[in-house]
């Protein structure tokens, strides 16, 4: 007696799961392992700063005291924009770049610290030291939303005219530093220190 055909089901019907699964798996690795989470597009690169103002930083003294708003990027100078907050690792790493940046001639930086408790920023300038010439409280974060900002740290280069001109989205690096940003924001005549 011979053996009634199986059908496309009984042959494949386990295997088909897996095969599935498979597929699925390695489309997810392909998409994490291709991309550079620092070139996210900006829509707003080339359009004027949203407008906004920011307090200062409950409490603090001392230089960079200062809230910011809008006009303060429209001054006919570049300004460096840094987002940050205590609670974000990350910021931590980057902060000795920021150190070093705002020693830089020309540079002119300034932050905006995005949803944090005012004490706990306070201490992470007082502890690490604080580069910015301004810094504006962004307790509720609808500011860096208007920005467009994905997530701590992210930076970006504001034209004298009050114009985003370039994004970089986590932690600064000494490249980024040298090759993005000082280009922007130094005449081009003046090299970077250090």
């Amino acid at each position: 007696m011979t053996a009634a055909p199986r059908s496309f089901w009984q042959r494949w019907g386990l295997a088909l799961p897996l095969l599935i699964f498979a597929a699925l798996s390695g489309l997810f690795w392909y998409a994490l392992q291709s991309g550079d989470p620092s070139r996210l597009p900006s829509a707003l690169v080339g359009k004027p700063v949203p407008a906004f103002t920011l307090p200062p930083i409950e409490g603090l003294t001392g230089e960079g005291a200062q809230g910011f708003e809008t006009a303060d990027l429209a001054k006919g100078e570049p300004t460096i924009v840094n987002v940050w907050a205590s609670w974000c690792v990350p910021c931590h790493e980057e902060h000795p770049l920021l150190l070093e940046l705002a020693k830089q001639p020309g540079v002119r930086l300034y932050g905006i610290n995005y949803k944090d408790d005012g004490a706990a920023a306070r201490r992470f300038l007082g502890r690490y030291g604080n580069p910015f010439a301004r810094v504006g409280a962004d307790r509720s974060g609808r500011v860096a939303i208007d920005w467009g900002v994905y997530g701590v740290p992210e930076t970006y280069v504001i034209t004298g005219d009050g114009k985003i001109a370039y994004r970089h989205v986590g932690p600064l690096t000494d490249d980024a530093i040298t090759q993005k940003l000082l280009p922007l924001v130094q005449p081009s005549g003046e090299k970077p220190q250090g």
